[in-house]
């Protein structure tokens, strides 16, 4: 069985570039393990050995076209919720996620940004898969956004004025396990359940525990951001 952790390996400013993009590390000759909630060490080395390709990586994430949609948080939550209990195999891949998305044309938009190829999608980090998917399946996606990189997914909805401090049901949360708040630090992805009003958010997360769709409670200190779908009324 793979193991898995909740703390980020230690980093440097290029190696943080790329934690949540294990793909690199196939793009460039290295093995990759899946890790619940964030890169693997061996892709953060490599991209030590390859700034240029990890800078590049960091710097994803931009503008896109707007489009309204007709679907609701509820509606999001809800498939986030029958979600609960999916988990990957022992090689840390196995889920519909991660082939939805290694077949999806954002696939080889992020291969031609990180390098790699789709396959190696199927068994990364797939946190931000899980969101993706989500959106995708309720017709969200064109504001939930898609990607399988935690950090160009928060720098989506930044470029595009829809990232704040605030907990609302429906929003894409972004988490820093060591309490970071910029956007480089973020290592996780998840749906917002609702704010407990007590430091803590109620959460639905994919690739988290033992590689599980699972609902958390987690701290608001660990919360780097939320992005905010403009559902539908």
């Amino acid at each position: 069985m793979a193991k898995y952790r909740l703390t980020a390996a230690p980093k440097t400013g290029i190696t943080r570039a790329l934690l949540g993009a294990t793909i690199l590390a196939s793009a460039l000759g290295a093995p990759i393990a899946a890790n619940a909630d964030t890169a693997t060490g061996v892709a953060a080395a490599t991209a030590a050995r390859h700034p240029d390709t990890a800078v590049a990586a960091h710097e994803a994430g931009g503008k896109s076209e707007e489009t309204k949609v007709n679907v609701t948080a509820d509606q999001v939550l809800s498939l986030a919720k029958a979600q609960i209990g999916t988990s990957e195999d022992s090689s840390g891949g196995g889920t519909k996620y991660q082939q939805w998305y290694a077949s999806s044309q954002r696939a080889a938009e992020t291969v031609a940004r990180d390098g790699g190829n789709r396959n190696a999608y199927l068994n990364a980090a797939w946190c931000s898969m899980f969101v993706s998917w989500v959106g995708e399946q309720t017709g969200a996606r064109p504001q939930v956004g898609w990607d399988a990189y935690t950090v160009a997914h928060a720098k989506w909805f930044k470029a595009n004025h829809r990232f704040g401090s605030e907990a609302k049901p429906g929003a894409v949360v972004f988490f820093s396990w060591k309490g970071g708040k910029s956007l480089s630090d973020i290592q996780h992805v998840g749906f917002v359940v609702k704010d407990n009003q007590n430091g803590t958010i109620s959460t639905i997360e994919g690739n988290t525990g033992n590689g599980k769709v699972e609902e958390r409670i987690r701290p608001k200190s660990q919360v780097v951001g939320y992005g905010y779908p403009e559902y539908a009324a």
